[in-house]
């Protein structure tokens, strides 16, 4: 199936959806997804909701809300409060299954009360062969993930993001802060808001791709093979902030960057227990 055909088969899953309500990060995938369903079935058909909290980039939300008003659609701002949650913040295997659950919960009551048919997610076909426990909350409150349904993948994603002229067609991939923060490391406010800083700082160095790994005292940045030396450059300005920060130790994974390193701690049976 070519990538006519696939968006061609999005739009049919999105017109026997009905009005909706969508998961919206401001991300690549979430807000493909919301383009897609406002020229489907029309900006009154649909509701984004953005959860924004701790774990939600400041400048992500902003530009996310930029992004939904040029689509002239409505945002709604929830507030889950996950962090209230003892589960969710002693930052174990499940912690995205935590996450999700309470945001899901908060979108099938919204769209329970507004009348709107169902919750959408942006969740794609590439994720369906990672380690993502939040595609379990999507299970169990019936959210529907019309991306993956129409089998299509990131970089078709992007591409049809392209076309369409989005401002997040070529942003790199945008997880939340918690996931930053090493297992069995508690998730609280104040770890987030020093990723947070500690990644604005190193972007206003000029990277766009690149982790700052929280690991208590240790901040591990990984970066690109490209951008090493950009970092070494200025690693004293780079320490003095992350240690003003709070963090004891700044180092540089030799490795470089990978997307959800931390995953690599985790061993077939934590992996087992969280998709359960």
């Amino acid at each position: 199936m070519n990538l006519k055909d696939k968006y061609s088969s999005l739009q049919g899953i999105l017109k026997k959806l009905g009005k909706v309500v969508v998961a919206y990060s401001g991300g690549v995938d979430s807000t493909f997804l919301l383009k897609a369903a406002v020229e489907t079935l029309g900006g009154e058909n649909v509701l984004a909701c953005i959860a924004a909290g701790p774990s939600l980039p400041q400048v992500q939300y902003s530009q996310a809300l930029e992004t939904a008003k040029d689509m002239g659609v409505e945002v709604r701002t929830i507030r889950p409060n996950e962090l209230a949650d003892a589960k969710y913040a002693a930052n174990q295997a499940d912690r995205c299954f935590q996450c999700k659950s309470h945001l899901y919960k908060v979108l099938a009551e919204i769209a329970k009360e507004q009348k709107f048919n169902c919750v959408l997610c942006g969740s794609n076909f590439d994720d369906k062969s990672d380690f993502r426990p939040g595609n379990r909350a999507a299970e169990v409150f019936g959210v529907q993930s019309p991306l993956r349904d129409a089998g299509l993948t990131k970089d078709e994603i992007r591409k049809l993001s392209r076309q369409m002229e989005l401002p997040t067609a070529d942003i790199p991939a945008s997880p939340c802060l918690a996931s930053r923060v090493a297992y069995g490391l508690e998730i609280t406010e104040q770890r987030l808001k020093q990723v947070e800083k500690a990644e604005e700082f190193i972007r206003q160095l000029g990277l766009t791709e690149f982790r700052v790994r929280h690991h208590d005292t240790i901040a591990r940045i990984e970066v690109h093979q490209k951008d090493l030396d950009k970092v070494l450059a200025n690693r004293s300005r780079i320490v003095e902030k992350l240690q003003g920060l709070g963090f004891k130790y700044v180092t540089v994974d030799l490795r470089g960057f990978r997307s959800g390193s931390l995953n690599e701690m985790l061993t077939e049976e934590d992996r087992r227990k969280a998709d359960d």
